[in-house]
C-alpha cells in the first residue's frame, strides 16, 4: 500500500513528456491499432466486446488526461498538441473500420463522411490560425457533438454483439451518429465562419 501511494505521489509530481496525463494520452494512441485489429473480426462477439472495453477506457482517459493536467498543474505543450490529435485519430480510425465492417452502411456512411471532413477542416483551420496566434474556443455545441459522437461510436463498436444484449443497439448508434453529424455541420460552419471573419478583418487592416 505504501508503494502504491509513493508511486502515485511520484506521478503527481512528475512533469514534462512523462507526466501521468501525457501517459494517458499516449495510451489512447496505442489503443488505436488494437481497436483496428479487433474490428478485423467484426462478427466474433469476443472481438466486439474486447474492442468496446478498450474504447470505453480510451474515452475515459480522454476526460481524465485534461482534468488531471489542470488539477495537478501538469499542462504541457506536448499534451496540448497530442490530446486533440489522439482524439481525431481514434474517431477517424473507428469510423473507417465501422464502414469496413458494414456496421455503418448505406446512407449512414454520409454521416461518417461529414464527421471525417469536419475533423480535417477544423484541424487545418486551427493549425492555420495558430500560426497567426489566434485561438478558436470550443463551444458548448461542440461539446454536445463530442458527447453524441462518443456514445454513437460506443454503440456501433458493440455492433451485432450488442444487438444480442440490447435490441436495436446498432440502430441506436446510427441515430446518434446522425445527431453527431448534424451538430458537426453546425460547429464546423461556426469554426469556419469565425476563421473567415478574422481573415477578412486582417485583410481590411492590411489594406
Amino acid at each position: 500500500m505504501v508503494d502504491v501511494v509513493t508511486s502515485l505521489n511520484e506521478a503527481i509530481r512528475r512533469r514534462g513528456p512523462w507526466s501521468l496525463p501525457n501517459l494517458l494520452t499516449y495510451g489512447r494512441i496505442v489503443a488505436i491499432p488494437a481497436l483496428v485489429a479487433l474490428l478485423f473480426w467484426p462478427w466474433d462477439d469476443w472481438a466486439r466486446w474486447t474492442a468496446l472495453g478498450i474504447y470505453v477506457v480510451a474515452a475515459v482517459t480522454d476526460y481524465l488526461d485534461g482534468w488531471l493536467a489542470r488539477s495537478w498543474g501538469q499542462q504541457s505543450a506536448i499534451g496540448r498538441m497530442l490530446d486533440p490529435i489522439a482524439d481525431k485519430l481514434l474517431v477517424c480510425a473507428l469510423l473507417l473500420m465501422l464502414v469496413h465492417t458494414e456496421t455503418i452502411k448505406g446512407w449512414a456512411i454520409w454521416a461518417a463522411i461529414v464527421i471525417l471532413c469536419r475533423e480535417i477542416l477544423v484541424s487545418g483551420l486551427r493549425e492555420f490560425l495558430a500560426e497567426l496566434k489566434v485561438s478558436v474556443p470550443v463551444s458548448k455545441v461542440a461539446k454536445y457533438k463530442t458527447t453524441a459522437q462518443l456514445f454513437a461510436l460506443g454503440f456501433l463498436v458493440a455492433g451485432p454483439a450488442g444487438d444480442k444484449v440490447l435490441p436495436y443497439n446498432t440502430q441506436i448508434g446510427i441515430v446518434m451518429l446522425w445527431i453527431a453529424a448534424l451538430l458537426t455541420i453546425y460547429t464546423g460552419w461556426d469554426y469556419l465562419n469565425s476563421g473567415i471573419r478574422y481573415l477578412v478583418e486582417e485583410d481590411e487592416r492590411a489594406s
